[in-house]
């Protein structure tokens, strides 16, 4: 069977809900397709945190994309609110970042350094006894912390939702099924499906660690690779966390529900997607190193998902090299619910207009065209 279509996403989550959504929104006649449902990946199991000044390639070639979208998110959530109907708890949050020895200090230095330095951000230095008094269950002997404040946060899977919902409003159709191929002929672009295939004038591929699979589709060099990381949801003793916290080598947040994450791990497993006690242990005992209450909480859920990784942690983003209809959209790591707005809107941008305003060029795929076959 055939269909056919403007454009083809292949992928249900963030980067490629986002790529839709503002398609829609263009007027772009789109079609999501997704094998086993949006947000069903690592979108899905994301802590939703919403950090734009600091991670791999912030501050860097990375951060003039990470703020945009940043602000872009921002401006999204009234629209995605009332179109979907769905509640991403969208919030701002501020965030205690603490140290235990001296080699840590320098991580607060930078911390105040790139917060006092943004606008809409701020930071400040905590004392011993400042910091007590914010959250008493803080390991006692830390020695220097920092409050940082003008980051957000939301439920990543409702928010992934979200984008769907309203790119359906606005005209989206969302196809349950898996793509095996990209394919061009006379009869112009057509996506295959096992059961079919969808004729389209363009195609995003937003399927993450499964992006290399596309790129042998293409006949190109596509390097992303799965990293696995995985959470813990707790239930604490004691009243809720009024900050997120952070440690060197752990973090634990609030949600709205009630209940407290804490991670996370980094480990290349291959597509390995089993929670293990290796990865519970550690972040337990890292996050009771900060928060020695936390080893009387309750583990409710451990999740693993696989983060899409590229050699240089920047996201691809932009046309896929030698073909004028097949765009990237993939590979942003542990931050692809910051960065969804922009490569979506930068994607549509690229398909309707042919240019963007955004700052993708350090994403763009040509990076990798020397390790292309041939």
């Amino acid at each position: 069977m055939t269909q056919t279509t403007d454009v083809v996403v292949a992928g249900g989550g963030a980067a490629g809900c986002a790529v839709a959504y503002y398609l829609a929104r263009a007027g772009v006649g789109v079609t999501i397709v997704e094998s086993e449902g949006i947000g069903s990946r690592a979108s899905g199991y994301s802590a939703g945190g919403l950090n734009p000044l600091q991670g791999a390639g912030i501050p860097g070639p990375l951060g003039p994309l990470a703020i945009e979208s940043f602000w872009m998110h921002l401006g999204l959530w009234d629209e995605l609110l009332g179109e979907s109907g769905l509640d991403f708890q969208p919030r701002t949050v501020s965030m205690v970042k603490v140290a235990f020895g001296e080699d840590e200090i320098a991580d607060l230095d930078e911390t105040v350094q790139v917060f006092e330095a943004s606008q809409g951000f701020s930071a400040r230095r905590l004392d011993r006894q400042e910091v007590l008094a914010l959250e008493p269950r803080i390991a006692p002997d830390l020695i220097d912390a920092v409050c940082a404040s003008g980051n957000a946060s939301l439920d990543s899977l409702k928010y992934t939702m979200a984008l769907a919902k309203s790119a359906e409003v606005l005209g989206a159709r969302i196809v349950q099924s898996c793509v095996t191929g990209v394919e061009t002929g006379g009869s112009g672009l057509r996506v295959v499906l096992p059961d079919g295939e969808i004729s389209c004038g363009a195609a995003v591929l937003a399927t993450g660690p499964w992006s290399m699979e596309g790129g042998e589709w293409l006949g190109i060099t596509v390097p992303v690779e799965p990293v696995k990381g995985e959470l813990l949801r707790l239930e604490m003793p004691g009243p809720e966390l009024s900050y997120d916290f952070a440690w060197a080598g752990a973090a634990v947040y609030q949600k709205p529900d009630g209940l407290v994450w804490a991670g996370t791990t980094e480990e290349r497993r291959g597509f390995d997607l089993e929670t293990s006690d290796s990865a519970k242990r550690s972040i337990l005992d890292a996050a009771s190193r900060m928060m020695p209450a936390v080893a009387e909480a309750r583990v409710v859920k451990q999740t693993a998902c696989l983060r899409p990784v590229t050699p240089d942690w920047l996201p691809i983003v932009g046309r896929a090299p030698g073909w004028d209809d097949v765009y990237l959209a993939t590979g942003a790591g542990r931050k692809g619910i910051l960065l969804s707005p922009a490569i979506g809107k930068s994607v549509a941008d690229l398909i309707v207009d042919g240019a963007t305003d955004l700052s993708i060029d350090p994403c763009t795929p040509e990076r990798f065209v020397e390790a292309a076959p041939g």
